[in-house]
């Protein structure tokens, strides 16, 4: 299959770019409009995919990056086993999704829902490029905002935030405390209900 220019054109800008490319500058280099140049590269991406090439071009928010196909991970990471890899802990994994569900949170509102100190691992996820500061919040003290990068949807495969699973429904018990309805709605285990029954007897 052959490539027509634009598309041509294209390959080689993102491939010389290797990072995401803005559809903005696709357009002013190609001076083409939003709508042809989703085309083009919708139409590449089948090319690919019908030769079963070992890249493929993905979509991170309003750019386009050229990179190789995740299931070849495998065969490629030799290549590059000397550089520092992501030790992501359970605590960053439960900030990231935190940050991830609520862009321009503060570390204090972090915190709130964390219960504990989010000071180093915020520090983590700055220094693994995963989130990024998102400008100041309009109160005392004008506090740091942070919001997910795009390096962190690359990880977990998605194009934008809109593709999150959505969070499980919850409600406020007569504490004030969050109580998911999945759980509420579950029938109680039949040995518990026999432990209640011995301590009464």
């Amino acid at each position: 299959m052959e490539f027509s220019k634009d598309e041509s054109i294209i390959e080689a800008m993102l491939f010389a770019a290797g990072r995401e490319v803005n559809v903005k500058e696709l357009m002013n280099i190609l001076e083409l409009g939003a709508d042809d140049i989703d085309k083009i590269i919708l139409k590449m991406k089948a090319d690919y995919e019908a030769r079963n090439s070992g890249i493929e071009i993905i979509k991170v928010n309003d750019s386009y990056q050229l990179c190789t196909k995740k299931e070849y991970y495998e065969y490629i990471y030799p290549l590059f086993d000397n550089r520092a890899k992501p030790n992501i802990s359970n605590a960053a994994l439960e900030t990231l999704s935190i940050i991830a569900y609520n862009p321009k949170i503060t570390r204090s509102q972090i915190e709130a829902i964390r219960g504990v100190n989010a000071d180093g691992t915020v520090y983590k996820l700055l220094e693994y490029d995963l989130i990024e500061e998102a400008g100041k919040l309009d109160a005392p003290g004008k506090p740091t905002t942070y919001k997910v990068t795009n390096k962190f949807m690359k990880m977990f495969g998605i194009s934008s935030l809109d593709e999150l699973p959505d969070l499980p429904r919850y409600k406020l018990d007569e504490n004030e405390q969050i109580v998911i309805d999945e759980i509420i709605e579950a029938p109680m285990p039949e040995r518990e209900e026999s432990n209640e029954n011995e301590e009464e007897n």
